[in-house]
């Protein structure tokens, strides 16, 4: 089967390339550009386009199946060209369905926690040796691709609520009609496709309509919005709500008692620990035992920049963290200084997205680091300008996150050599970004702060 990528170089696109060529399909595709991690391991796999670009000539009656990145706009001479032959073309969630319509599909959905609940899923599937296919959102250990697709029985999804593609406007978590779902938390994102909060809402009831008959939906219980979809939610669906297992923190790890047993866990943070539980609702559903579950987790270390450690010393330890929203800044940095109370907290955030740029957002963001000692606000005005977003200004930024303990900074220089300049002994660094503060490799970074 001959299928053709157009916008390969995308995080999900690249990986789904990577599974279907290891299938034996012959994977052809394109992009206009393509950045580090994809081109190499596009180029690995021997499928990196041999040149950049678009070209309609690529696109013949030969071609079995075109999948359709939501990077590639609806002008594209490719997509006009296979629409002009009648091929068929897939959004890349419609391609997952499509591959996994006799599976079992537990799928995790939600504003927040989506990668760690599928990474802890698949990580508990690993050890207990349950095959399963997959599609996750982030790199993890022991993994070298995001994207699994086999004979095996069950399939993992992380179920993003973007968009499909430029012809399939409808979130990706719409086509996957789980037999198994989790809703994480809802907290308005996506700013730039769904306007209102209200409309934001309406994404996830869909989500819930669209488990299969006498399925499970499992959520957590503190969620004021999820307490009220829950009540309108189709009367087959198995709901299953959850919060905080009982757990206790002894010289920076965390320890979760059950029935008189103790499990250490290598993460930590409340969020973290709803993540578990929720992670285990969905296993226990298709017959792993507290016991195996808890067991198989101790020796999880997290999914990459989720709290990833990526410098430490005897007193000092920097983290790495995608967070960007107003929910994951407060519960990160609530989760750092939890377990290291003792400890000062620096916490520096990016503002990156689309919506956290936009000033009808921003407000979304008050005293979301209020739990960190000194907080630390970078943006970029290029990327406001680049964006095509109303400029924002300092002030403007400063008054919305609404706490005393922020500075605001649009030059990273300034910003990194602000960093330098703090005693990090006895103190915490958290480093917090969808992005990387203008070019800023955080990994050497972080080494030389520790040296």
């Amino acid at each position: 089967m001959h299928v053709h990528f157009i916008a390969i170089g995308g995080s999900a696109m690249h990986n789904l390339a990577i599974a279907l060529n290891r299938k034996s399909y012959k994977v052809t595709g394109s992009d206009d550009e393509i950045f580090e991690p994809s081109k190499g391991r596009l180029n690995k796999e021997g499928i990196l386009p041999k040149t950049m670009g678009w070209n309609a000539d690529s696109i013949s009656s030969n071609i079995d199946a075109i999948i359709l990145g939501m990077h590639a706009r609806i002008d594209n001479p490719e997509l006009l060209r296979a629409q002009e032959l009648g091929l068929k073309i897939y959004s890349y969630p419609e391609f997952i369905y499509e591959q996994s319509k006799d599976k079992t599909r537990l799928v995790i959905g939600g504003s927040h926690g989506k990668t760690s609940i599928t990474s802890m899923v698949l990580h508990v599937m690993d050890r207990l040796s349950i095959e399963t296919d997959y599609l996750v959102g982030a790199l993890l250990d022991g993994f070298d691709c995001m994207v699994q697709l086999s004979d095996a029985k069950y399939i993992v999804i992380e179920g993003d609520e973007y968009l499909s593609s430029p012809l399939d406007l409808k979130p990706k978590f719409h086509w996957y009609a789980p037999h198994i779902a989790i809703i994480t938390g809802i907290a308005w994102d996506h700013i730039n496709v769904f306007p209102t909060f209200e409309n934001y809402l309406d994404q996830f009831k869909i989500f819930t309509d669209k488990i299969e008959q006498q399925g499970t939906l499992a959520y957590y219980s503190k969620d004021e919005e999820l307490n009220k979809l829950s009540r309108v939610v189709r009367p087959d669906i198995k709901q299953i709500q959850y919060n905080i297992p009982s757990y206790k923190i002894e010289s920076g790890i965390t320890t979760i008692t059950v029935e008189g047993k103790n499990y250490p866990l290598q993460v930590f943070g409340e969020h973290n620990l709803q993540n578990i539980l929720g992670a285990k609702l969905m296993l226990n559903e298709i017959g792993i035992s507290d016991h195996d579950f808890y067991t198989a987790l101790t020796s999880f270390k997290g999914a990459a920049k989720r709290l990833e450690t990526i410098a430490k010393n005897d007193t000092t330890i920097i983290y790495k963290d995608f967070a960007h929203s107003p929910s994951k800044l407060k519960a990160t940095t609530q989760a750092v200084k939890q377990q290291f109370p003792d400890r000062k907290l620096i916490a520096c955030m990016e503002l990156h997205t689309f919506s956290s740029l936009q000033k009808e957002f921003l407000p979304q963001y008050k005293n979301c680091m209020e739990n960190a000692d000194k907080a630390y606000v970078y943006y970029n005005p290029k990327v406001v300008e680049h964006k095509k977003l109303p400029p924002i200004s300092i002030d403007l930024v400063k008054k919305a996150f609404a706490s005393e303990n922020v500075t605001v900074f649009i030059d990273s220089n300034e910003l990194t050599n602000q960093i330098k300049k703090e005693n990090l002994e006895n103190s915490n660094l958290l480093l917090m970004s969808s992005g990387n503060f203008n070019g800023v490799d955080l990994n050497e970074f972080a080494q030389k702060l520790i040296k």
